[in-house]
């Protein structure tokens, strides 16, 4: 089985790519809801792309991602319900992850 290359952090919130921290979709979503979700974004991620120069059109695609995402909780309000703070986007050594990334083997890192 091929191993992941980016590392999620053990509340599984947030995978690792090149040290900086991601969030994970809401693992609470319908898979229906979830699978409909993911087709959305792969579909506005296709509109930005074909957009080309049109500022008008890429506009639009990238706020229709920027909708997904938040849809499906990588963006915006967290899904999660303890209270703890959002790292999204944040590097991991400047968060409360900066331990466990650190206790990780560079094999581990991806």
């Amino acid at each position: 089985m091929k191993k992941n290359p980016f590392p999620d952090t053990p509340d599984g919130r947030y995978f690792v790519v090149r040290g900086r921290l991601w969030r994970k979709s809401n693992p609470g979503l319908d898979r229906d809801k979830r699978d409909a979700l993911v087709l959305e974004l792969m579909m506005a991620r296709r509109a930005v792309r074909m957009a080309g120069a049109d500022p008008m059109a890429r506009a639009d695609a990238r706020q229709r991602v920027d909708q997904a995402k938040i849809a499906v909780g990588e963006r915006g309000p967290v899904w999660w319900t303890d209270g703890e703070q959002d790292y999204n986007r944040h590097l991991v050594k400047n968060t409360a992850y900066a331990q466990w990334y650190a206790g990780l083997g560079d094999s581990e890192r991806g």
